[in-house]
């Protein structure tokens, strides 16, 4: 197969060097251009046609965000990774180039650790990033954005997916959702379907670092009836209300069910992740039992897998966003390959089926 072209635009000499440098040591990546700004690298695009482009938020002369305007008009398949700073404004911005159609972000590495440890940032965490994304480009799916709703003949899963044994429903008192590369638009999806009074609480990991969990809880929390907050030791998970678990920490579900609470902490990484969705759906399983309802979204990785067992272990139930809409399809693909999920959904589809189950009489 072809190797796959990268575009890197970022204003900074030595990071677009480092950048480079990495990128193209990979045997299956090629650089062909790189761009100190947005509009070096609009004019830069037709020439080199890439297949991924890495793109910086704050730039002089055309920024991050007006790049990707200009992009998503004039090629809207075009995979997009914004690379950003671990600030604030960093975070902020690619929130808001994540709601103008990029596919993903990654966050710079924070350069106090030197050189070596930046590169293993990159080899171990942007690398396999750009190989998945463009991955599902390739196979026919667009990483771009997501896919309209499928037909019911078309949802049929593959050969490879499989389905736990039928069961007899049972009433949901809490939800537990997982997510990463594409999870703050399935997430804004979701929940922007939701009604107002949902009568049961919700718990979110998404893999994210610290500021940008608490930035996107606000921006879910505003444009959603369900209030989102970050969730904190001891916060009482009360119906119509989601908590999403905080950067770097993990987030656990502590009982007895009638009066579950949360506690997040330090313990190490699992999956390489904190917060990682296996120490979510373990605890909420060991809390609620067959009462929990489970939901595996876009991802990279199989952070949820080992949980999911816990959750069917227990007499919980899983749904997983479905491949064609799944930015990649990591996560979800474990999950539903494993035989562990009832239901595998396109992502319009979600909020509905989270609803139904949840309203649905004992």
């Amino acid at each position: 197969m072809s190797k796959i072209r990268v575009l890197i635009v970022d204003d900074a000499v030595v990071l677009r060097r480092l950048l480079a440098e990495e990128l193209a040591a990979d045997p299956a990546l090629e650089v062909v251009g790189t761009a100190a700004n947005g509009k070096i690298a609009l004019a830069k695009v037709p020439q080199v046609e890439p297949d991924v482009v890495i793109l910086d938020v704050e730039m002089p002369e055309l920024d991050g965000l007006a790049t990707l305007r200009a992009l998503r008009a004039a090629r809207p398949l075009l995979p997009v990774i914004m690379f950003s700073a671990l600030t604030e404004r960093g975070a902020e911005a690619t929130l808001d180039a994540l709601a103008l159609g990029a596919t993903a972000y990654f966050p710079k590495p924070a350069g106090t650790d030197g050189r070596e440890a930046s590169l293993r940032v990159l080899r171990d965490g942007l690398i396999p990033e750009i190989k998945a994304i463009c991955g599902r480009i390739r196979s026919g799916s667009s990483g771009a954005r997501p896919a309209p709703p499928l037909s019911a003949e078309s949802r049929v899963p593959g050969p490879d997916v499989r389905r736990p044994p039928a069961r007899s429903p049972a009433r949901v008192d809490a939800i537990a959702i997982a997510a990463s590369t594409g999870g703050p638009n399935a997430l804004a999806d979701v929940f922007g379907r939701f009604p107002t009074g949902l009568p049961v609480p919700i718990a979110i990991v998404q893999h994210m670092p610290p500021v940008f969990t608490r930035l996107l809880a606000e921006r879910l929390s505003a444009r959603s009836p369900v209030p989102v907050a970050e969730g904190a030791t001891d916060a009482p998970l009360q119906p119509g209300r989601a908590w999403i678990a905080p950067g770097d920490f993990h987030m656990a579900v502590t009982g007895p069910a009638t009066h579950a609470r949360l506690r997040v902490h330090q313990e190490p990484p699992e999956n390489s992740c904190r917060p990682a969705a296996d120490v979510l759906f373990r605890s909420a399983a060991q809390v609620f039992g067959p009462h929990l309802l489970a939901v595996v979204l876009t991802g990279m990785g199989q952070d949820g897998l080992r949980g999911c067992e816990a959750v069917v272990a227990a007499g919980g139930r899983v749904i997983a966003q479905d491949e064609a809409t799944s930015v990649v399809w990591g996560m979800p693909g474990f999950v539903a390959r494993a035989g562990l999920a009832e239901k595998v959904l396109p992502l319009p589809q979600i909020a509905e089926e989270i609803v139904s189950r949840v309203l649905r009489p004992s």
